[in-house]
């Protein structure tokens, strides 16, 4: 089993990048976000066309996640627990079934400085998360919890630990958060394989930080024991970042025996 995750920042401007690139690696489950495109207008039909079913949960302009699977796709999950109706329009959740593995697809919020009401969302959206985990998933099978997690774990993520130091993405609140998330019994699938620093996923565009490789490790696969001990690697593909009309995002990609 092969499952990737990718932040496209819309899946509609990343077509030409997407279909070939699924051509190329033909992964079982896709996770996206930031798909930016409301339900009957995300373009199914190709990716269908790709042999692949698809559910989506999208809105106008901004966020959006989707699944794309060679398998059914069941049990799907489009809401975090006690949300309030304002909060729930933000389409930034997708949990559902692919053969025996438990998936979780999340764009977590920016949260866009330290300090900001939308920090404060942020903090406890990712708590609304945990309580989902504890609700509907189940650690003993194999779980994965996948996306843009907008943090990163440590400074070993961050190509400027000083420049970074306690901003947003590399903050203490934000760094517990994701550590009380993990304490469900998750696992970063990555660093069973490189325990190295400067592996990065995302890199700004208006900074061309990509052309230096100043980037951060954004999004995570995050697994249960049971998942963890079956993967056989978990890799950045930076290739697809390069290139004509990139998104800011690397797709993610791990391997399940």
């Amino acid at each position: 089993m092969k499952i990737a995750t990718w932040n496209v920042n819309s899946i509609r401007a990343r077509l030409s990048r997407v279909v070939p690139w699924l051509q190329e690696h033909s992964p079982d489950v896709v996770c996206l976000q930031e798909t930016k495109v409301v339900d009957d207008q995300f373009p199914k039909e190709l990716l269908e066309d790709q042999g692949y079913n698809i559910v989506v949960s999208g809105q106008k302009t901004y966020n959006g996640v989707a699944v794309l699977a060679q398998h059914q796709i069941e049990n799907v999950i489009t809401e975090l627990p006690d949300g309030s109706d304002a909060d729930d329009k933000e389409k930034r959740v997708m949990g559902c079934c692919v053969e025996d593995f438990m998936i979780l697809n999340l764009y977590v919020p920016n949260g866009r400085e330290v300090g900001h009401n939308h920090f404060y969302y942020k903090l406890e959206w990712m708590k609304r998360v945990r309580q989902l985990l504890e609700e509907s998933y189940d650690p003993d099978e194999k779980v994965v919890v996948t996306g843009d997690f907008n943090i990163t774990f440590d400074d070993r993520d961050v190509h400027d630990p000083e420049r970074y130091h306690e901003k947003i993405h590399c903050s203490t609140p934000e760094r517990d958060a994701l550590r009380d998330l993990m304490s469900f019994g998750l696992h970063d699938g990555l660093r069973k394989f490189h325990e190295e620093g400067g592996i990065y996923t995302w890199w700004d565009y208006k900074t061309r930080g990509f052309s230096r490789d100043e980037g951060l490790r954004i999004d995570h696969f995050l697994m249960s024991q049971k998942a963890l001990d079956a993967c056989d690697s978990v890799w950045v593909d930076k290739k697809a970042r390069d290139g004509k009309s990139p998104s800011d995002h690397a797709p993610v990609l791990a391997t399940f025996r």
